[in-house]
């Protein structure tokens, strides 16, 4: 056998994402939502209904990887963030390209769009993913809420938490979480505290499974921050 050529090349899937609006058309933020591992953009978008209350740009976008794990029908698939073989420096590979992947998106959908704040939401593995993309694209990213998640401070360095400054980063975790102690995630807003990044850690008495109150207490929180809030109502431009 005579070998002639190899290499490495790359191929692209195609994602869904959704963007609809609440409120006026006047300038205001965009949200963008990362669901958690095993999840899809529709049953995500169920659980953060409530946050339509928020006058904002609203941008679900669904993980690029399937998850084929816990389901046996393609129609019920999950899906996930990135890919994880117990190596740091592939694992941050993976992070840094799905944040391009979704920066270009975000870059697509604001064309025509007056945004004037960006938030990341991110659940369980969306929080690892919203976590990463807010500290590398920090010139673009003013607001960061980790669910059940924690921030990989490890993949930055002194310098860069200093320039981080005006992003509000909001942890909201469970006591009892095994999945994701919660120790690991005060660590990380400790240490960035340090270095001026405004941090708020808001403890639950509850696990790894997101509650149905945490849709209420982000919506409290954003409107401490400036947030507007609006009536949801049938007529919701989506």
């Amino acid at each position: 056998m005579e070998v002639l050529s190899s290499g490495k090349t790359s191929f692209k899937v195609e994602v869904p994402y959704k963007l609809f609006q609440t409120g006026e058309n006047r300038p205001k933020p965009l949200i963008v939502y990362l669901h958690g591992s095993g999840q899809n953009i529709e049953g995500f978008e169920k659980k953060m209904i409530s946050l339509q209350g928020i006058e904002a740009y609203h941008l679900f976008i669904q993980g690029p990887y399937p998850d084929f794990r816990k389901v046996k029908h393609r129609g019920k698939w999950g899906f996930g963030w990135y890919l994880y073989n117990g190596k740091q420096g592939a694992f941050k590979k993976s992070l840094e390209y799905t944040s391009e992947f979704i920066q270009s998106i975000i870059d697509t959908v604001t064309l025509r769009l007056h945004v004037n704040r960006l938030c990341i939401i991110g659940y369980s593995m969306g929080a690892y993913q919203a976590g990463y993309f807010a500290f590398s694209r920090w010139k673009h990213t003013n607001d960061l809420i980790m669910i059940g998640g924690r921030l990989k401070a490890e993949s930055f360095n002194e310098k860069r938490f200093r320039k981080c400054g005006h992003i509000n980063v909001i942890a909201i975790h469970g006591k009892q979480d095994t999945i994701v102690p919660i120790e690991a995630q005060r660590e990380a807003l400790n240490l960035i505290k340090e270095h001026g990044v405004p941090t708020r850690m808001i403890e639950l008495e509850s696990d790894h499974k997101m509650t149905d109150n945490v849709p209420h207490l982000i919506i409290d929180t954003l409107s401490q921050i400036g947030y507007d809030t609006v009536k949801i109502t049938q007529d919701t431009n989506q």
